[in-house]
């Protein structure tokens, strides 16, 4: 029995499925089989993985280098009684991995999601008695029974089929409900998912007719559970900046170490006592580390959660939102993602007429309008007319108007009929009301139409009205009605050379027709079969774009982002999507642009990663390409963003560097897999979200660039002092008071610097290159060299002149934190000049530097302070070559700034 449950059961006869699950068509499995399956098999439910306990997730939020080395400064600083500055270090460290704790805490719990999309009752046939019982007892072999409105609890091979449609959009992206049959699979091994037409599959959902199924997988083992599998799989990889973070505190970690090192080796060479140069490597070794930079990257990262929040983007990993930043490129579900998920009547014809329909969506706004001057008036056209009530007549779905927006009861497809037929100002319940039902004829696989026989109230007459494929139709037809309303000989030629048209251009097609009058009375009823009908037209529809798609593309192209559509539907309606919004020029005569599932089930892994860089459109690909398209495209060293909504997305979602799903149509499985979650559902959020990650990581630059001139400085200073045998300058304390207040008062403004203009034309930072390049390490270096002649100098002076040591370590401290104060206007832009971007448009960069000043006189005048911090008053000379040699170093660096954008536009030139 194991072994049988892996056979391609789309490829085997109804008859030997039922032979070889030992079940019988009628009676279905008895007791005793149910039992002993279910004891063999388990439950019909997806396992989860056991989620980690939060002291261990906590606990590993220590493990980074820079945590390190500040627990290595705290227990130093312990060991030498100095609690103020092991409080502040130990405070750090704490409020650090809280922060981190909590973001991780509500990480993915996709496989929990995939479980509860299993939740469902089912009716199942045991015994010979018909039953309804929870989903989770079904077995191998069950026989259920399906009907519109359920959701399919198993993977079924359907054995039974009563013009059945299954909505299978969250499993395969297939944008429209599919229609099964019971027959064997000619040539069904190498079919992608959405075409097996004689399976039902666990998770989706049955919107028309109803069928009896024979259980073939549960759980884990059915499509929905491999999905899971893969989820599970794929792995959660780092993201730029925590890579960048990871790489740049290890060489920091070494130069700290050496530096270190260095100070104590020069100290005791030169006759120090051990416990003086075991102290002064102690201060440049917390002088050197940037104890605010853990805590204001993550406040960072918060501040841009919360301006993505303001407009539609909620991101639920912190480091996602400078990814979004860093994306070079966007892979996207077509269905419900670049698209509304709602068919809509896009074209009709008639035989001697073409019009457009405007509007999209369910809403019924837009207007039915002829595509050229030469057509007739579309509201005297009487075969137009005519073709939009058969739409209405021949129909079982309605359309129901909620608050905020209107959704469809029934088949999407007919939904699209009754929106267009009400664009001419024609009503559902009036149209029915005039004509109502008496008799139909099904939507049958084998006939490929419906039919409904309606009498017309007005006239007490009948009609038959049929909808269906364009051969099914014309076969039926031998005339067809003009615009005058003249009953003509059919030209099938013309027509079907319309609906090619449509169809090469992705539109789904359906044609209409209908009876002459029947008279005033049908006694017999709606025949079996029907002949000799009239043509009236057909219409053409499609999943639209959603709005602003094409413009939000345009944008990314602009920005540098390559867009790659990835979906499981046809690679004709892909393709014609993709040339609508501008991915790919559909007038050109290239199919290298689109690749479809069974093409790259062909390739080799190398192959694989050529296709996944050059071609743009991936059509009727399953869960696991999907996934290995995002591999292929990281292996090409990008960056890359996966868009998705449903549970085929989830695996691609999570291998991504950032999964994007859709708030309001999106699958929980695919949100909780994911990174990003877009409220409004909008491709073009996605850009502001963009726009917005590049700002965050803008400012992260800024800061970084800002706070590190003094940590070198501070470790310069020290150094300096030990080499030449002199005071320290600066003590631990004061420079822990130095990095944990400018970091928070001052570098944490630079968070709120407004996006400069030019920052959605600029190429994506390649993902290869190091956080910092070689023009911020110079003015790094170059800013931490005058502070160290700035602090040790002045101080020096100081001593010089007879002052108190306190009183000159205040100076040097003042010194470092001025300077910091002038430098931060120079960092709140790296290249232009900060009188060019607007000197007063970030308000709080001077709150920030007033509420530092007014600390720096309390610093500096009140006496606890001074007993805490060794500080001392200083007078007003002091401040005034302290403020000096501050706009000193202001204007240097702006001088470098200009230097350096002159240099770069002659090597753009």
């Amino acid at each position: 029995m194991e072994t049988l449950l892996s056979k391609h059961w789309h490829t085997i006869s109804s008859k030997d499925a039922l032979r070889y699950l030992e079940t019988d068509d009628e009676k279905g499995l008895d007791r005793f089989a149910v039992k002993k399956r279910q004891n063999h098999f388990g439950q019909n439910v997806i396992s989860t993985q056991k989620k980690q306990h939060p002291f261990y997730l906590f606990i590993r939020q220590f493990h980074q280098s820079l945590v390190y080395i500040l627990i290595a400064a705290g227990a130093v600083t312990l060991f030498l009684q100095e609690w103020v500055e092991a409080t502040f270090i130990f405070g750090v460290v704490i409020v650090n991995a809280v922060i981190s704790f909590l973001q991780e805490y509500k990480a993915v719990t996709a496989m929990a999601a995939l479980a509860e999309t299993m939740k469902a009752e089912a009716t199942v046939i045991r015994a010979g008695k018909q039953e309804r019982i929870d989903a989770k007892d079904l077995v191998p072999g069950d026989l259920v029974r399906l009907q519109g409105g359920d959701k399919v609890p198993a993977d079924l091979r359907m054995i039974e089929i009563h013009d059945l449609r299954i909505d299978e959009s969250a499993l395969t992206g297939e944008s429209i409900p599919v229609d099964k049959q019971a027959g064997q699979m000619e040539h069904g091994l190498g079919l992608a998912l959405a075409d097996r037409v004689n399976m039902a599959y666990a998770s989706t959902l049955a919107t028309y007719g109803r069928g009896l199924g024979l259980v073939v997988a549960i759980g884990d083992k059915t499509e929905v559970g491999r999905i899971s599998r893969l989820v599970a799989g794929a792995t959660e990889i780092q993201t730029p900046l925590t890579r960048k973070i990871a790489q740049f505190s290890r060489y920091l970690l070494v130069a700290i170490l050496v530096l270190a090192a260095l100070t104590f080796t020069v100290g005791l060479s030169r006759g120090e006592p051990f416990f003086d140069m075991f102290l002064a490597a102690v201060a440049l070794a917390v002088g050197a580390i940037p104890e605010g930079m853990p805590a204001a990257i993550t406040i960072m990262l918060a501040i841009g959660v919360s301006r993505m929040a303001k407009r539609n983007s909620i991101i639920r990993k912190l480091p996602a939102v400078e990814t979004l930043g860093g994306t070079t490129i966007i892979c996207s579900d077509k269905t419900g993602t670049l698209t509304k998920n709602q068919m809509t009547v896009q074209e009709i014809h008639t035989i001697d007429g073409r019009y457009t329909l405007s509007g999209t969506g369910y809403a019924p706004e837009g207007a039915v309008q002829p595509a050229s001057p030469e057509n007739p008036d579309d509201e005297n056209s009487r075969a137009l007319a005519q073709c939009l009530a058969c739409g209405i007549l021949c129909n079982d779905s309605r359309l129901l108007q909620k608050p905020g927006n209107w959704e469809i009861d029934g088949d999407p497809t007919e939904g699209a009929l009754i929106v267009s037929a009400a664009k001419a100002g024609m009503g559902h319940d009036e149209m029915q009301a005039a004509h109502p039902r008496e008799d139909e004829l099904p939507f049958d696989s084998g006939r490929q139409y419906m039919a409904t026989l309606n009498r017309d109230m007005a006239s007490d007459k009948h009609r038959i009205h049929a909808k269906g494929s364009v051969e099914s139709i014309l076969e039926q037809c031998t005339a067809a009605m003009t615009a005058t309303g003249e009953i003509i000989p059919i030209d099938r030629e013309t027509v079907f050379a319309a609906a090619g048209d449509m169809a090469a251009r992705g539109l789904r097609v359906l044609a209409f027709a209908q009876s002459e009058s029947l008279g005033e009375n049908v006694a017999e009823g709606m025949p079996n079969e029907i002949r000799d009908l009239v043509f009236l037209g057909l219409q053409a529809m499609m999943d639209p774009p959603r709005d602003n798609s094409a413009a939000a593309i345009a944008t990314c192209h602009r920005a540098g982002i390559l867009v790659k559509m990835i979906t499981g539907d046809h690679a004709l309606t892909a393709g014609a999507i993709a040339g609508r919004l501008g991915m790919i020029d559909d007038t050109a005569d290239d199919s290298s642009h689109t690749r479809t599932g069974e093409q790259l089930a062909a390739m080799s892994d190398e192959e694989l990663m050529v296709a996944a860089e050059e071609s743009t459109v991936f059509a009727r690909v399953s869960p696991e390409q999907k996934l290995h398209l995002v591999e292929a495209l990281q292996a090409n060293a990008h960056v890359v963003a996966m868009t998705g909504d449903g549970v085929n997305d989830a695996p691609a979602l999570r291998q991504a560097d950032i999964g994007v799903a859709m708030g309001k149509n999106g699958t929980e499985v695919a949100k909780e897999a994911s990174d990003m979650v877009l409220l409004n559902d909008n491709f073009a959020t996605i850009v502001s979200a963009v726009e917005e990650g590049r700002g965050v990581f803008d400012n992260l630059i800024k800061f970084i660039v800002w706070t590190l001139p003094t940590n070198l400085g501070e470790g310069l200073v020290i150094l300096a002092a030990v080499v030449f045998g002199v005071t320290l300058p600066i003590l631990p304390i004061q420079i822990l008071w130095i990095n944990m207040s400018t970091a928070l008062l001052l570098g944490m403004m630079l968070a709120f610097e407004p996006r400069e203009p030019d920052i959605m034309t600029r190429a994506p930072r390649d993902p290869g290159l190091p956080i910092l390049d070689t023009q911020m390490v110079f003015r790094i270096f170059f800013v931490g060299i005058l502070m160290l002649i700035g602090g040790f100098g002045l101080f020096e002076l100081a001593e010089w002149r007879g002052f108190a040591v306190e009183r000159a370590r205040t100076i040097a401290v003042n010194v470092f934190i001025f300077i910091e104060i002038f430098y931060l206007f120079n960092c709140r832009s790296l290249k232009q000049s900060v009188f060019r971007i607007g000197f007063f448009s970030n308000p709080l960069a001077f709150a920030g530097v007033g509420v530092m000043i007014a600390l720096q006189v309390v610093y500096t005048y009140f006496p606890p302070a001074n007993r805490v911090f060794q500080s001392a008053p200083i007078s007003l000379g002091d401040w005034v070559s302290i403020l000096v040699f501050s706009a000193v170093v202001f204007g240097l660096v702006e001088a470098v700034k200009a230097r350096l954008r002159k240099k770069n536009a002659r090597a753009t030139v």
